[in-house]
This record gives C-alpha cells, sequence and structure tokens, in this order.
C-alpha cells in the first residue's frame, strides 16, 4: 500500500466519523434519557471500531512501507558490496598481469643478453681460434653452454610466467636460474679469454 492510499483511507475514516456523529440528531429530538445513552453508546462503539480498524490498517501500511524500503536498502547493501568485491578483484587482476608483463620483460633482456654474449664469445673464439690453446677451448665451450642454456632456460620461464598470469595459486618469479647461468657463462668466457 503507497502513501496516497494511506491518506485516502485516514480520510475516509474522518468522512465517516462525521457522518456517524450527523446521525445523532440535533439534541431537541433526543429520545428519552435510556435510550438515547444506550444509542451513544452504540454509536461511538461503532465509530471505535471503524477508528480502531482504520488505525490497525495504517498501522500495517507504514509497517509494510518501512519493511520494503529495508529490504530494497539490503539489497543496495548487497549490490554494492559485490561491485566493491568485482572491483578488487579487477584491481588485483590487473596488478597481477602488470608484475607477469615486467617478468617477461626481465626474462627477454636475460635472454638476449645470454645470446649478444654468445655470439660475441663464438666471434672472439673466431678470430682468436689459432692462438688458442686447448684449456681455453674447453673453458670457452663451458661458457657457450652455460650461454645456451641461460638463453633456454630463460625462454623456457617466459612460457610459465606468461601461463601464470590468471592463476592466483602459482607464483609468478621463475627463479633466478636464468640471471645467474647468465652470470657464469659470461664469467667463464671472459676466463677463457685470459687462458
Amino acid at each position: 500500500m503507497n502513501l496516497s492510499n494511506l491518506f485516502k483511507a485516514v480520510d475516509a475514516m474522518i468522512a465517516f466519523r462525521d457522518a456517524a456523529r450527523r446521525f445523532k440528531g440535533p439534541a431537541s429530538a433526543l429520545p428519552p434519557p435510556d435510550t438515547a445513552l444506550s444509542q451513544s453508546a452504540a454509536a461511538q462503539g461503532l465509530a471505535g471500531q471503524i477508528e480502531t480498524r482504520l488505525t490497525s490498517v495504517v498501522v500495517a501500511a507504514l509497517k509494510e512501507a518501512f519493511d520494503r524500503d529495508h529490504a530494497r536498502l539490503e539489497l543496495e547493501r548487497a549490490q554494492l558490496e559485490e561491485e566493491r568485491r568485482r572491483a578488487e578483484e579487477a584491481l588485483r587482476l590487473e596488478l597481477r598481469r602488470q608484475t607477469v608483463d615486467r617478468e617477461l620483460s626481465r626474462l627477454r633482456l636475460l635472454g638476449g643478453t645470454a645470446l649478444v654474449g654468445w655470439i660475441a664469445s663464438v666471434v672472439g673464439f673466431a678470430v682468436h681460434a689459432g692462438a688458442a690453446s686447448v684449456a681455453a677451448r674447453v673453458v670457452i665451450g663451458g661458457g657457450w653452454m652455460l650461454l645456451l642454456a641461460a638463453l633456454a632456460t630463460a625462454f623456457t620461464a617466459q612460457g610459465r610466467v606468461s601461463g601464470r598470469v590468471f592463476d592466483k595459486n602459482q607464483s609468478i618469479e621463475p627463479g633466478g636460474i636464468p640471471l645467474w647461468l647468465l652470470i657464469a657463462g659470461l664469467a667463464v668466457t671472459a676466463i677463457s679469454l685470459l687462458l
């Protein structure tokens, strides 16, 4: 029941009460006191019952309106909470995606550095191949193996990291193996130049 219906009901109750008062009639046309008293009590009893019923209807209408408003507010609160949860989840996913992008860039840099280091050492060895001792050749071969292993682990780690964008249970960090292999390969290659 909306508010306009409620006001209409109250107006009807007031009009009914006024009509009941008119039925009483003028004071000169009153019947004897016993009859007048009993009719007056009956009219007041009827009017009181109608007022009580209308009051209960009004109270029920107000309660229903308040309950409806409360339910609507609860629904809006639940919708806001769901939207907040979705926004937080989207933010977490975006931060994870950015972390994956940074890690992929780092791995590409490591792979590129390993490739450039390997190419530079091959060219250096080709230039000085005749003057290199057997020990230098063995050491540079080990350096090449380490550089190629760094390149391979960097590419493998890129594949693993890119597959973990949407998997919240797995860590994004692939570990430092490509970096350590690159450092070891460059160091061994540099040592081979000293032999």
